[in-house]
């Protein structure tokens, strides 16, 4: 059994390059450890750390997984994600450039985007060199200002079957050598308060998955046509 370290909660990236590779090191020390996963966002990664990284990634696995949620900078600005998607785009292409795995992170059904609106962005994060990709439904967690907002004004969100359909079709519209490495987010139903489906992650997946193979199988019935 080997590990990866993942450094995962907020922003990964977030101090000077001596004090993150110090931490990354350490990570690496640890016994039976061949890699490490540093979750950050765009607007948080600089030349001085991706040459650092750069570096390190030539004696062991390392992967960066930037939040992307969204190619609307519109809606970057509404959900107050404090970077665009053109920064998305040139942290991305730039990571890719120094031979780094990217992994990259997208939310459906943020406020104000249709199912339309998801199915349009699918082919600008498909064009991005991203090497994996994990995609989350939109969640309320209590204590949020999102949270706050939805408890005075409550807005759509996404039930099981509308869901399983859009990130069907969504999947589609990417990349076949994009590795997806989450199809939908659980978090404790002590902190969720919305959308409640009741049922648990494997079963979200087993859906999609079904749902993908109803596409290929009504596909290859029209060209037997």
């Amino acid at each position: 059994m080997k590990y990866l370290v993942y450094f995962q909660s907020y922003t990964n990236t977030y101090a000077d390059v001596k004090t993150l590779m110090s931490i990354y090191e350490e990570a690496l020390r640890q016994a039976d450890v061949v890699g490490i996963v540093i979750a950050t966002r765009p607007d948080c990664i600089s030349e001085a750390l991706l040459a650092a990284l750069t570096d390190l990634n030539r004696r062991t696995l390392v992967i960066v997984e930037y939040g992307i949620e969204s190619a609307d900078n519109a809606t970057l600005l509404r959900i107050n994600r404090g970077h665009t998607f053109e920064q998305s785009v040139a942290a991305v292409n730039e990571t890719h450039r120094r031979g780094i795995l990217i992994g990259g992170h997208v939310i459906l059904g943020l406020p104000g985007e249709s199912p339309d609106d998801s199915l349009r962005q699918a082919p600008l994060i498909s064009a991005l060199p991203l090497d994996f990709l994990k995609i989350h439904q939109l969640q309320v967690i209590r204590g949020t200002k999102l949270a706050i907002e939805y408890e005075a004004n409550p807005f759509h969100l996404y039930s099981l079957d509308e869901y399983v359909e859009l990130v069907s079709q969504y999947i589609l519209k990417l990349r076949k050598d994009i590795v997806i490495e989450r199809f939908a987010s659980q978090v404790p139903a002590s902190l969720l308060i919305a959308p409640r489906w009741g049922v648990k992650q494997q079963e979200v997946t087993e859906r999609v998955i079904c749902r993908l193979k109803s596409f290929s199988a009504l596909s290859q019935c029209c060209q037997h046509d």
